[in-house]
C-alpha cells in the first residue's frame, strides 16, 4: 500500500481511482506520509526508485524513504547497507561476488519483505530513474526508456564499458519485474552538451567524427551540475554569475570547468577512461603505449581494454587496491608503492584544476564532491597544498573538522581569493527530480 501527501497534509492512497484518506493507525501510512512531506519539499511528487549503477558500486534510493549503498561490488569483500526512514539505521548485507544487477535484485526482495519498508510490493513504486553514464549523441537530455531508447542505450555501452552494461542489465531486470512502470534514463553526459567544439573535438581526421561520432562526451554530469548549484547556494550568489571548478573524486573521477552554470570542458572524454588517474582506470596516457604493449606482449584489443579499465590506476600502481581508503592505510603502514599511487593521484588532480583555472575567464571557487572529495581531509590537504599560490588557500582546521562530515561547507580561509567548497553529492535526488518531471508529462 502506498500513499501520497496532498494539499492540506492529508495522506492519500495511490493506485486507486478515487483516493482514500489513510487511517492514522496504519504504520505504513505514517512512514509514507513522512516520506511524502519530505519528497514534496525536495521537488519530487511521486514515489521514485533511483538506480545508480557505478563501476564498483550500486547506490539506490526510494525517494526519500530508503537508502542503499553496495560497495566493492564484484569482489569477495562486497557488502550492501540498506536503511529506511525515519531513522535510517543501516543494516549490512553480504553481497560477495554478486553483480550490480544481482545486488539490485536482493535490494528489491528486502524492500518487499522488510517490515520497516514503506512498500509491500513493487507495484507501489510510481517510476524508476536510472543513472546512465554515457548517452553519446543519441541522448542530450533525460529520456523515457521505450524499445527505441533501449536499443540506442545498447549502442552506447562501448562508450562506458564499466558502467553502461551494468546499468542496462538493471533496466532490463526492472522491465521484466515492473513492465507497466515508466523508467527514465538520466545521462551523465547531458550536462556536458554545452561544451564548445574546441573543447569536445579531438585532433584526429574529421572523418572519425563524421562516421563514428568520436568526440569528448564527459561523464559525472549529474554530480557536477548538482555540486555547482550547491556551491552557488553556499556562496550566496546566482550560479549564472560564477566560475567554478567542480571535482567529482571517487573510484571514478572527473573535473569540470563550469562557467556561468554551463560545462565548458571536462576531463573525461570519448569514454570515462580519459582524464584523471582513477581506482582501476589509467586515465590519460600516451596512446602509443597501448600499441607498444600490444606488440610486445601480443595482447588482444579486449585484453588491452581490460588492462586500462580494470587493472591500472591506483590499483595498478599500489598493487594493493583500487579503493583509496585501503591505499591510504597501506601508505601509512610504509608501503612505498601505495605512497607513489597517492602522490600521482594528487599531482594529476592538481594539474587538472590548474588547467581549468587557465581556461576560465574567472574562477570563484573549487568544489570537492563524491567519496574522496567529500570524505578525505588528508587528500584535500595534499591537493590544495600545491594550489595555494593560485589563490586556493585551505583552512586546515575547517578541512579536518569531523563534525562537518555530510554537510555542505566552505573550507578555505576567510580571505582566500578563490573559495574551496565541500559538497555532499546527491545524484539520486537530481535523478529523481528529472524522472518526476518527465513522467508527470506523460
Amino acid at each position: 500500500m502506498c500513499y501520497r501527501l496532498v494539499q492540506g497534509g492529508a495522506c492519500l492512497r495511490l493506485g486507486t481511482k478515487y483516493p482514500q484518506v489513510a487511517a492514522p493507525e496504519e504504520a505504513v501510512s505514517r512512514r509514507a506520509c513522512e516520506r511524502a512531506r519530505f519528497s514534496s519539499n525536495m521537488g519530487v511528487n511521486m514515489l521514485v526508485l533511483v538506480v545508480n549503477a557505478g563501476s564498483s558500486s550500486l547506490k539506490s534510493q526510494l525517494i526519500v524513504s530508503m537508502k542503499c549503498l553496495a560497495e566493492k561490488v564484484g569482489t569477495p569483500e562486497a557488502f550492501m547497507t540498506i536503511s529506511f526512514a525515519p531513522d535510517f539505521q543501516k543494516i549490512r548485507y553480504n553481497v560477495a561476488d554478486m553483480s550490480v544487477a544481482q545486488c539490485l535484485a536482493k535490494l528489491l526482495d528486502i524492500m518487499v519483505d522488510d517490515p520497516e519498508s514503506p512498500i509491500s510490493g513493487l507495484g507501489q513504486i510510481d517510476a524508476v530513474g536510472n543513472r546512465i553514464v554515457a548517452g553519446g549523441e543519441y541522448f542530450t537530455k533525460a529520456a523515457l526508456i521505450d524499445d527505441e531508447a533501449r536499443a540506442n542505450l545498447a549502442k552506447c555501452e562501448e562508450l562506458a564499458p564499466l558502467h553502461n552494461p551494468a546499468a542496462d542489465a538493471c533496466i532490463d531486470m526492472l522491465r521484466e519485474l515492473m513492465p507497466d512502470k515508466p523508467q527514465v534514463a538520466v545521462f551523465d553526459t547531458a550536462f556536458h552538451t554545452t561544451m564548445p567544439p574546441k573543447a569536445y573535438m579531438y585532433p584526429l581526421p574529421m572523418r572519425y567524427y563524421d562516421e563514428y561520432h568520436i568526440r569528448r562526451y564527459g561523464a559525472h554530469g549529474t554530480s557536477h551540475r548538482y555540486a555547482a548549484q550547491q556551491a552557488a547556494n553556499l556562496l550566496g550568489r546566482p550560479l549564472r554569475d560564477l566560475g567554478l571548478i567542480t571535482c567529482h573524486l571517487g573510484n571514478g573521477g572527473s573535473i569540470t570547468a563550469v562557467n556561468h552554470g554551463k560545462s565548458i570542458d571536462t576531463t573525461m572524454g570519448f569514454t570515462p577512461l580519459e582524464g584523471l588517474m582513477m581506482g582501476t582506470r589509467s586515465g590519460s596516457i600516451d596512446p602509443a603505449i597501448v600499441t607498444y604493449i600490444m606488440r610486445r606482449e601480443g595482447k588482444t584489443f579486449d585484453e588491452m581494454d581490460e588492462i586500462l579499465n580494470k587493472e591500472s590506476g591506483i590499483l595498478g600502481i599500489s598493487g594493493k587496491s583500487g579503493d583509496m581508503r585501503d591505499v591510504l592505510d597501506a601508505a601509512a603502514a610504509g608501503n612505498e608503492h601505495a605512497e607513489l599511487a597517492i602522490d600521482m593521484y594528487v599531482y594529476k588532480v592538481q594539474k587538472a584544476i590548474g588547467s581549468y583555472y587557465a581556461a576560465m575567464t574567472r574562477t570563484d571557487a573549487v568544489v570537492m564532491t563524491a567519496g574522496i572529495g567529500e570524505n578525505s581531509a588528508d587528500l584535500r590537504e595534499r591537493i590544495f597544498a600545491g594550489l595555494a599560490h593560485m589563490g586556493m588557500i585551505l583552512d586546515k582546521e575547517r578541512n579536518q573538522f569531523e563534525g562537518a562530515l555530510g554537510q555542505n561547507r566552505i573550507i578555505s580561509i576567510d580571505d582566500s581569493p578563490i573559495r574551496i567548497c565541500v559538497v555532499t553529492t546527491d545524484e539520486e535526488m537530481r535523478i529523481a527530480r528529472e524522472t518526476d518531471n518527465l513522467v508527470s508529462q506523460i
